[in-house]
């Protein structure tokens, strides 16, 4: 094997298409975070590299790296408009890497740019924590390795040793890991890291409702969250509403939720009704403080708060998953509604037209009673030739009148915007809720996933026997949607041909495909073990851990002595082992060496501490030449028994041999 001296500046090819490697796995965290010029840049620097590095070029003047720097910050303020921030940080990262790229040339640059690119690694995980992300980076990480020993065994051909090797130090850290991990302190409070860049409350729902914007969500196979139901008691599909955002502001198709749940009037209740049902929610990051329940929640868990309309709200945005506890009842009445509260209920933008107005009234004066009026509003959705589209297109100024009595084409936001607003002109206090409906279950994770094309808008209105009720106009104009789920939905759609949306039916074939089908469920469950288990593993996690060994109440300072000394323990009888079950051989071929080298100090050849036995024999057949032919047959015969799984006898006493023949020697 020949080895890189100093001299070699040149890094080898294996080494560099390794670190290549690496540097494309650190992209995915890149895409759907950062500007798509960002990673771009960084491929396009990666491809030139390889073209430059068989002819020798690369990036030397001072000034064309000052122009790149230069127009890196200008791009960079372009786009962010500063610096600050992480996703400007690791934007500003990756583009100077992109640099590096193109000027590393000699060892000492390698060992940089394989520094940089566990810090890539590192700025990937700041970027996004989902499953896929976290296994493209630990392979960017395990090819990291790989590289440096693939540089470190010089010009050696062998594929396969420094794999194993660097299998084998991963392996060796999972132990250590897994101890820091379960036993090091969480901090809860007083200490918060926004490490989550910073996308704005628009993954998902917003506070705002108008036609297209739970539309747009429906062609989003991204998931909102996850829902268990731990002691068994699941409703049907098409009563799982998860209520979201109550909004209490319409100006006909368009509706808003107040600022804050102290900006909502305090509404009377009576005690639930019905089957209490238990929920445990693992909700993605919005950035936003929203949270998701079955109809009707009952309790807020920690750091959220019980919103008037009973709706969730954090207390902080929701910058990373999320698992918490809730608890639900199919019906809660509420059959008191004050007038200060009852008035806010009731209003209506003036801007409604006459048309609209006499449609409602008409209603009202034909059946004063609350209920005939709904029953009167839901006939007129199913019998007027009302239509369920995921694409209605863009409505005019004028957009109430345009849907009700001109196209009559909408999505749920539109029934229910629309109904809502219809009841107000009657005289029934309404709302519109906006959440999501059903999901899909899980039969491997036992738990539902939900995901943004589950996004639904319903209505609320108050009746004076009852209080408040869910009125779903969808229902009666799209019942599948609400009864079977968006799946199903969808998949009826596609096959009448009457499907709007962009998936395409290739991919609906291939989800019907069995195999493929259990590797998706598999998949999501792998995910969600992850969400719940490694993700969610907070300070409360950790002392119901410490609860479950029967550590409960000790403090945080004892874990971490006894983690380190338990370490310690753990590396010392390592070292122990592996000095007891040193290779047959071994101690003999070390002291024989050593028997030479004194012998060759004594003629005038003394090895360095620092010198290797290659090196040191070139250097001492120079000073000995008339021995040389000898001393290249000992360092030779000394490597090999030296790295040899298990000395070779015969070669060990040949080397016996040789060393007492150099040792006899004047």
């Amino acid at each position: 094997m020949k080895t890189l001296r100093k001299k070699d500046t040149r890094v080898p090819r294996r080494p560099l298409l390794w670190l290549a490697a690496a540097l494309l796995f650190t992209l995915p965290p890149m895409f759907g975070t950062l500007p798509s010029w960002v990673p771009l840049l960084f491929l396009i620097a990666l491809a030139a590299k390889f073209w430059m590095e068989p002819k020798g070029y690369r990036l030397r003047s001072l000034i064309w790296k000052l122009v790149f720097v230069a127009l890196i910050l200008s791009l960079l303020f372009f786009s962010y408009g500063s610096l600050r921030g992480m996703e400007p940080g690791v934007s500003l990262i990756v583009l100077l890497t992109s640099v590096k790229i193109l000027e590393a040339h000699t060892a000492r640059e390698f060992h940089i740019m394989i520094m940089v690119a566990w810090i890539l690694c590192l700025c990937g995980f700041f970027l996004s924590q989902n499953l896929a992300i976290a296994l493209c980076l630990l392979i960017a990480f395990a090819l990291l390795l790989v590289a440096l020993i693939q540089f470190h065994r010089g010009l050696s051909s062998a594929f396969w040793p420094p794999i194993r090797i660097a299998a084998k130090l991963l392996a060796q850290a999972v132990p250590l890991i897994i101890l820091l991990f379960l036993f090091f302190p969480r901090i809860n409070t007083g200490l918060r890291f926004q490490i989550a860049p910073q996308r704005g409350a628009s993954a998902g729902f917003s506070d705002r409702l108008s036609p297209g914007s739970v539309a747009v969500l429906a062609n989003s196979s991204a998931a909102a969250f996850r829902a268990e139901f731990p002691d068994g008691k699941i409703p049907p599909l098409s009563a799982m509403y998860w209520r979201g955002v109550v909004m209490w502001h319409g100006e006909g198709l368009e509706w808003k939720a107040p600022a804050g749940p102290a900006a909502l009037p305090r509404t009377s209740q009576g005690p639930p009704r019905g089957e209490a049902i238990r929920q445990w929610i693992t909700i993605e990051p919005h950035d936003a403080h929203w949270m998701f329940a079955l109809d009707w929640p009952v309790n807020s868990p920690s750091g959220a708060v019980l919103a008037p309309g009973n709706y969730l709200w954090s207390n902080q945005p929701i910058h990373k998953p999320r698992r918490y506890e809730v608890t639900s009842y199919p019906e809660i009445p509420n059959n008191r509604l004050h007038s200060r509260e009852r008035e806010p209920l009731l209003q209506v933008p003036a801007s409604i037209s006459p048309a609209a107005r006499a449609l409602a009234q008409s209603w009202a004066t034909e059946k004063p009673n609350p209920r005939a009026i709904v029953n009167k509003a839901l006939e007129f959705f199913r019998t007027q030739g009302f239509h369920y589209s995921f694409s209605p297109g863009q409505y005019g100024k004028n957009d109430l009148d345009e849907f009700l009595f001109h196209r009559r084409l909408g999505f749920c936001e539109h029934y229910a915007a629309s109904f809502a607003t219809l009841m107000r002109l009657a005289g029934i206090p309404a709302r519109v809720v906006t959440g999501y409906l059903g999901g899909e279950y899980n039969e491997i994770g036992h738990f539902f996933l939900v995901r943004q094309a589950d996004a639904h808008a319903w209505c609320e209105v108050w009746f004076p026997d009852s209080g408040w009720e869910r009125v779903d106009p969808t229902a009666v104009v799209a019942p599948d949607r609400v009864n079977l789920g968006v799946n199903f939905f969808l998949e009826r759609r596609a096959a009448t041909g009457q499907l709007d949306n962009t998936q395409s039916a290739f991919a609906r074939q291939l989800a019907r495909w069995p195999i493929f089908g259990r590797a998706r469920l598999g998949w999501q469950t792998l995910s969600y073990a992850w969400d719940t288990r490694v993700l969610s593993f907070d300070g409360d996690e950790q002392a119901s851990f410490f609860a479950s060994l029967g550590m409960a109440g000790h403090r945080p300072i004892f874990f971490i002595v006894g983690t380190l000394s338990f370490a310690t323990a753990l590396l010392t009888l390592y070292a122990g082992w592996t000095h007891l079950r040193t290779r047959p051989g071994g101690n003999r071929v070390k002291i024989m060496y050593e028997t030479f080298c004194r012998k060759a100090a004594r003629l005038g050849a003394s090895r360095n501490p620092s010198e290797g036995p290659l090196d040191f024999s070139v250097r001492a057949t120079r000073l000995l030449p008339n021995e040389s032919e000898r001393i290249r047959r000992i360092a030779n015969t000394y490597i090999a028994l030296r790295y040899a799984p298990a000395p070779d006898p015969m070669m060990l006493e040949q080397f016996a041999k040789e060393v007492n023949a150099f040792v006899r020697a004047s």
